[in-house]
């Protein structure tokens, strides 16, 4: 979770790192610090707890020196609080090599004692700092860093990205990746490292993904990659498809507020290139063969959080076009479960960064088992889409709020081609059925833009709804996993109590929580193409509002059977069912950014998340 950068080259190092820092602030924001080996070839550093601007303030009172070779880092907090004493870069060798991590270190304790054992004084409660302690000891038994990075890695149990710098190998920066990201920034004349590509955008768009357990050496002229013993790995670089102003605010309130204004760019740059000859062709599926697509008969979909919530939607389009039965499961209980998998079950990751850690060891559990395994992903060469039989990128551009929008709708329309994909090859649907879903698809980003004029409306709502302690979402079909999202939401940026539930589950337990002014969100499908649901749901408008709930309907535009029972309605244009999810998200995701916004809160860094979970 945490953002890592190093740069070896002719600028401003402390600059550099600094930009960095700024555009990876959302991995992580408990503390921010800066490590460089001046040119006088001593290691200098500068950290502070709490958010970057606190590192930049300690600067201006206390510059760092000159210097061409630096790392820096943006924490999330694991081990020990968020302190000027736990925040990174750490010191090894007697303050002679600097080092930060991006993981956890599972077995730090026993070599916390060694380490002790060994003469050396901690000063943090970091698995990180033992760490540094242990490559410096291992430097000074072999003289080397690149040696030294080798001999310890081995002993390293969990996941980690570490990047080290030490004062007798100036203008070099050794890095080591075990189950979290890492790659790598090619320059002219320069190098970077970063956790993500934000990490050097705006200074180069040539990147290369470094694999798993390999190291990775830059200085300002050379890249080389090695795996852990030792052995030269060659490698390939990619071109990052956004460049630096594609990750700037770019004059918006927020990240949040510019990324669900984005959502229709999003939707259509997911679908462009995907229509062909009146069907979904995606290129990436076509390459597993048309006999394994035919052959499957079970999908499971693995995600977590938001993207979880995507599969949940995606779910009922691939039953209903390709007629395979598809669950959606936890990545982090998935493999526990010890499920039941065959070769021809497909199972298909859902992963904005591609880089969480649940969802990647859920995906090298069913590699393992002989499952053909296809990642919706949005940030290229990521670790998950790699590893995977097949990825289907979403190209929804950088996503740089904590609360994921434009990231979600995407997953989400990802999922619409592989089930029309899958859908053409089986046979199992019919053509005039496939045409209308195409249409649809067509339609769709336009459709969301008119969703995203909402608003002005929900902004007034929100703002009269500042002091509301607790809000429930109702939904039935795809509209229940919207309720669950509309409810993450609000939890993850406004910090109230909010439930997500079917409605119909009302009766059976949560309806006990509604009481004289209780906001309940509805999802109200459309009563021209579901007037079963339609029917039943205002029933459950009803007995909530006779209980005395302040109901607020998300319905299609023309639908007045729910007017007499609502205190405010959201209308949306109309769209066939299975594309519902994808306007009726746009509203409460509003909701909760400008809900937020009321209470003060930060709406990009909300406390105690970061945005891409990099350890299990």
């Amino acid at each position: 979770m945490c953002g890592i950068v190093g740069y070896v080259g002719p600028n401003n190092t402390v600059e550099v790192l600094l930009n960095g820092l700024r555009r990876l602030e959302y991995r992580g924001y408990d503390s921010a610090g800066i490590a460089v080996i001046d040119n006088a070839g001593n290691v200098a550093v500068r950290k502070r707890s709490g958010k970057l601007v606190r590192l930049i303030e300690r600067l201006e009172d206390d510059p760092l020196p000159a210097g061409s070779t630096g790392i820096g880092h943006t924490r999330w907090a694991t081990h020990g609080g968020p302190t000027d004493e736990n925040a990174h870069p750490h010191l090894g060798d007697n303050g002679k090599l600097a080092l930060i991590h991006n993981g956890i270190v599972e077995n730090f304790s026993e070599l916390r004692d060694e380490v002790l054992a060994g003469g050396v004084s901690l000063v943090s409660e970091t698995d990180s700092e033992v760490v540094a302690a242990l490559l410096g000891l291992e430097m000074n038994r072999v003289g080397d860093l690149e040696t030294a990075f080798r001999g310890i890695v081995g002993r390293l149990h969990g996941t980690f990205t570490l990047l080290a710098t030490h004062q007798s190998e100036p203008g070099k920066v050794v890095a080591a990746r075990h189950h979290s990201p890492l790659v790598v920034g090619l320059g002219d004349g320069e190098n970077f490292l970063g956790s993500d590509v934000a990490a050097f955008v705006s200074s180069t768009r040539r990147a290369v993904a470094v694999d798993e357990d390999n190291i990775a050496v830059i200085t300002a002229d050379e890249v080389r990659i090695t795996d852990f013993a030792g052995n030269p790995v060659e490698f390939s670089e990619f071109e990052v498809e956004w460049d630096a102003e594609a990750a700037d605010k770019g004059g918006w309130s927020s990240f949040m507020a510019k990324e669900i204004n984005e959502q229709p760019e999003a939707v259509a740059n997911t679908i462009r290139g995907r229509i062909e000859n009146g069907r979904v062709e995606i290129p990436e599926l076509t390459a597993l063969g048309d006999d394994v697509l035919r052959n499957i008969d079970r999908i499971v979909i693995i995600a977590c959080g938001t993207a979880s919530y995507a599969g949940q939607v995606g779910a009922y389009a691939l039953e209903q076009w390709a007629r395979i039965p598809v669950e959606v499961q936890l990545s982090h209980e998935f493999r526990y479960r010890d499920p039941v998998l065959s070769d021809r079950t497909m199972v298909i990751s859902v992963s904005q960064s591609g880089e969480t850690m649940d969802t990647l060891m859920a995906v090298k559990y069913a590699i393992e088992r002989g499952v053909t395994t296809v990642s919706i992903c949005n940030t290229q060469s990521a670790t998950i889409p790699r590893e995977s039989d097949a990825a289907v990128y979403t190209h929804a551009g950088p996503e740089v709020a904590v609360a994921s929008t434009k990231a979600f709708v995407a997953q989400i329309t990802a999922l619409y081609l592989v089930g029309l994909h899958l859908a053409h090859v089986r046979g199992t649907i019919d053509p005039a059925a496939e045409a209308a879903a195409l249409v649809q698809l067509e339609e769709l980003p336009e459709k969301v833009r008119e969703a995203v004029a909402t608003h002005e409306q929900v902004q007034q709502l929100a703002h009269w709804m500042a002091d509301t302690r607790s809000v429930l979402f109702l939904g039935r079909h795809v509209g229940f996993p919207i309720a669950l999202e509309g409810a993450l939401k609000l939890k993850e940026i406004a910090y109230i109590h909010a439930e997500g539930f079917a409605a119909g589950e009302l009766k059976h337990g949560p309806i006990a929580l509604i009481d004289h002014g209780q906001p309940v969100f509805v999802i109200v499908p459309s009563p021209r193409t579901s007037p079963l649901m339609h029917s039943k749901i205002v029933s459950n408008i009803q007995e909530i509002r006779a209980r005395g709930a302040r109901v607020i309907a998300i319905v299609e535009k023309g639908d007045t059977a729910v007017l007499p029972f609502a205190d405010e309605v959201i209308r949306l244009p109309l769209s066939d069912p299975l594309f519902d999810p994808v306007l009726q998200v746009v509203p409460l995701q509003w909701f909760a950014l400008e809900l937020s916004t009321a209470k003060g809160l930060d709406v990009d860094q909300p406390r105690n998340l970061a945005k891409s979970v990099t350890v299990e």
